[in-house]
């Protein structure tokens, strides 16, 4: 069997991307404007999933205290208070994280810092923040946006 016209062996694929840390674990980032699988951080979810549940716990009198969840737990209070801060997120936000819709730089270590109470302001801080003509604030995330 012969063939009429030659197959090079080696065929070079040049694909742009940069190595970023994100969650201690290292990911390729591609160029702005390309797709990107959503993929959904696995450490938000599970400190969100624990949030609630810790809420509901000392919500219906399980536990008297956030220091006696703390220690059953085997955890310390104030870690535990930072986490529990995060019930406090906008519903908007939390949709976000759960679809794997959330920016790159927004990750556990971030949400645990102080952030602010009233949602419009989360969305400004959390999200990317953008300004239309008449100077209005807008935050957008990665398909729907949050207005004011």
């Amino acid at each position: 069997m012969t063939r009429a016209t030659l197959i090079p062996e080696t065929i070079t694929i040049h694909v742009p991307f940069r190595l970023v840390k994100r969650g201690g674990r290292k990911e390729m980032q591609v160029p702005e404007g390309a797709t990107q699988p959503r993929r959904t951080d696995s450490s938000l979810v599970k400190a969100l999933a624990r949030a609630f549940r810790w809420k509901r716990m000392l919500e219906s009198g399980e536990f008297a205290t956030i220091a006696e969840l703390a220690e059953r737990e085997g955890i310390a209070p104030s870690y535990m208070t930072r986490v529990l801060r995060l019930t406090l997120l906008a519903p908007e936000i939390v949709e976000v994280i759960l679809q794997g819709r959330q920016r790159p730089e927004l990750t556990i270590a971030r949400l645990l810092e102080p952030f602010a109470l009233h949602w419009h302001e989360q969305a400004c801080d959390l999200v990317t923040l953008c300004r239309d003509e008449r100077g209005a604030k807008e935050a957008s995330t990665a398909t729907g946006s949050l207005r004011t």
